[in-house]
């Protein structure tokens, strides 16, 4: 699943700005163009988590060729970023793992408290 972003020019004193036009408030930041990107997939990740744990529902990507069009981003790249889809999906799956048992004792410990 391929989300568009707009990307703002950095500078030497300013970060590279990234956009999610179809996720209101969803942004990331970094200092070089390729730490602004791979922030943005986990910003991106994280919003779609938190929307889906507030059961709203999450926009479909919207066509490049509006984003290019609107004036708001005049200037900026355009760019995409890839998620997967299974981050949208709530089926679950069993899966049989063998774990130490300190990492199960801390999994056991969560799971009390937040019963």
């Amino acid at each position: 699943m391929r989300y568009p972003v707009v990307i703002e020019h950095g500078d030497g004193t300013t970060a590279f700005g990234v956009v999610f036009p179809d996720l209101p408030g969803c942004f990331s930041a970094g200092d070089t163009l390729e730490e602004a990107l791979d922030s943005a997939e986990e910003a991106a990740a994280g919003w779609i988590d938190a929307m889906l744990d507030a059961g709203e529902a999450i926009p479909s990507p919207s066509s490049v060729d509006g984003i290019r069009k609107a004036p708001d981003y005049a200037g900026w790249i355009v760019g995409f970023v890839t998620l997967d889809p299974a981050i949208l999906d709530d089926r679950v799956d069993r899966a049989n793992i063998s774990l130490p048992r300190r990492v199960l004792a801390r999994l056991e410990g969560v799971m009390y408290f937040r019963a």
